[in-house]
């Protein structure tokens, strides 16, 4: 899989090998800073129009708190049928959060990742 020295082209391609995408639940916003409780004025992305539009996809997974109650949100009428999977933030911002208690929530992905 990806790791952070890869060129970006490469992680994209790493994406796409594993059949991962990703996508901005936030299109824009205002924000001072990098932490999510200083977002502004935001506009979300249509994830549900996203996610009507992939009928084999199975799950998806929020890169933090804030992202996760935005999408779970957008996606309310689809948790009878799509899997959706909260996971710790990857800012730096959030450094104090163990990689150990990262990686046991990240390991949510793995039946998917090994399908």
């Amino acid at each position: 899989m990806a790791l952070p020295g890869m060129a970006y082209e490469a992680r994209l391609q790493a994406l796409l090998d594993h059949r991962l995408g990703l996508w901005d639940v936030i299109a824009k916003a205002k924000r001072e800073g990098s932490l999510d409780s200083r977002i502004r004025d935001h506009a979300t992305n249509d994830l549900a129009a996203l996610v009507a539009a992939l009928p084999n996809l199975v799950a998806v997974a929020f890169n933090g708190g804030t992202a996760a109650k935005i999408g779970m949100q957008a996606l309310a009428e689809s948790r009878l049928w799509l899997d959706l999977i909260k996971l710790p933030s990857s800012s730096p911002a959030y450094a104090a959060v163990p990689y150990a208690d990262k990686l046991r929530a990240s390991e949510a992905l793995r039946k998917w990742l090994l399908a």
